[in-house]
């Protein structure tokens, strides 16, 4: 009857934490990137306590409010400098279907061997330009709506990020009780080793932050050298952005290769064609080289094991599994030899 009765407990419990689980589902990644974000700046919030005198609301609403400013203000200016080109795209349109192409600039001439074949092919494009819009016009609504499908993608990582932020308040008031109970709930899981396996997960995230991080800041120093020597204009706001835009995967191109365009574009081959070597070869390549090494830095995983768990990571689960891939692989790495050590131990 005894063991009846614990059954029934324990398919309660596993039903009532199924049903947690389904409840929170829509947040998971929120909550993820919140506790990522707080364990990452732990530092800075027992600092801030510390001065606060020990007052843990307060240096964690100040805190939160400070990474709402760093966050929000660049995705501000980027949205409305987003809105900007779109209205200018919309203008040039709109140019176009009455007054035609403007006269090619007088560099496209100048490219050796195909400047004369540009320069017709441009004027064909513009006798032609009222009936080519009139071609194209079925396929503006796709891209359209392809467009918008993106828009709402981007809102909703907006989203995300904005409930991140709004949980990290949370973790960094009531991290140490959630720390407590991870732990209480590890140990009645898997005994004394508990501590262990939650300080190597804990190692493992610390060391991705500071190698996502410590990548993107190094990017951008590189790409501001490269911009500042192809005389790039607004050098600094772009390297600002390419720190940005190094925390996604594929990001930098998206800074450097407009960069380039627009030095070829005003006839500046040699520094389009340096920046795009620059940017293909050091900016984007210092990615698959120091992110490994500062990942595996400190920690006692072979370098393997930590490229697998980026590269798998990022190709399983998106941007997120950068955390997950290598945790994971960590988590199994470490168990599996504690297994082999106590197989051996045995034997003896």
């Amino acid at each position: 009857m005894l063991n009846n009765d614990r059954l029934l407990v324990q398919t309660l419990l596993l039903a009532l934490l199924s049903a947690c689980v389904w409840v929170m589902a829509p947040f998971w990644s929120a909550l993820f990137w919140g506790a990522v974000l707080a364990f990452a700046s732990w530092p800075l919030m027992r600092l801030l306590t510390r001065w606060f005198k020990g007052r843990e609301s307060l240096a964690a609403l100040v805190l939160t409010l400070g990474w709402m400013l760093l966050v929000a203000a660049p995705l501000v200016w980027l949205g409305f400098n987003l809105a900007d080109h779109v209205r200018d795209a919309t203008a040039f349109i709109k140019d176009v279907q009455v007054d035609g192409l403007p006269d090619p600039p007088t560099w496209l001439v100048g490219v050796p061997f195909v400047g004369e074949r540009l320069v017709a092919f441009w004027n064909t494009i513009d006798q032609q330009g009222a009936a080519m819009i009139t071609t194209l016009r079925p396929y503006l609504g796709q891209v359209g709506n392809w467009l918008l499908a993106r828009s709402a993608q981007i809102g909703g990582g907006i989203l995300e990020l904005t409930l991140s932020l709004v949980f990290v308040f949370f973790f960094y008031r009531d991290g140490p009780r959630l720390a407590a109970f991870v732990l209480s709930l590890l140990e009645r899981l898997i005994g004394e080793r508990a501590e262990y396996y939650l300080e190597l997960v804990a190692g493992t995230v610390q060391r991705v932050v500071n190698g996502v991080i410590g990548t993107a800041a190094a990017q951008a120093v590189l790409a501001l050298i490269g911009f500042l020597i192809a005389g790039v204009p607004g050098a600094l706001v772009l390297g600002i952005m390419t720190f940005l835009f190094s925390l996604i995967p594929m990001g930098p191109p998206l800074i450097w290769i407009p960069a380039a365009a627009w030095l070829a574009w005003n006839g500046e081959y040699g520094m389009a064609i340096f920046l795009g070597l620059w940017g293909m070869f050091i900016i984007s390549g210092v990615d698959n080289v120091l992110k490994p090494y500062l990942i595996s830095r400190g920690g006692n995983l072979p370098l393997v094991i930590v490229l697998l768990g980026v590269f798998g990571g990022l190709l399983a689960f998106g941007f997120i599994g950068l955390f997950i891939g290598p945790t994971l692989l960590a988590v199994a790495y470490s168990l599996l030899t504690d297994w082999v050590r106590g197989a051996r131990t045995v034997q003896r």
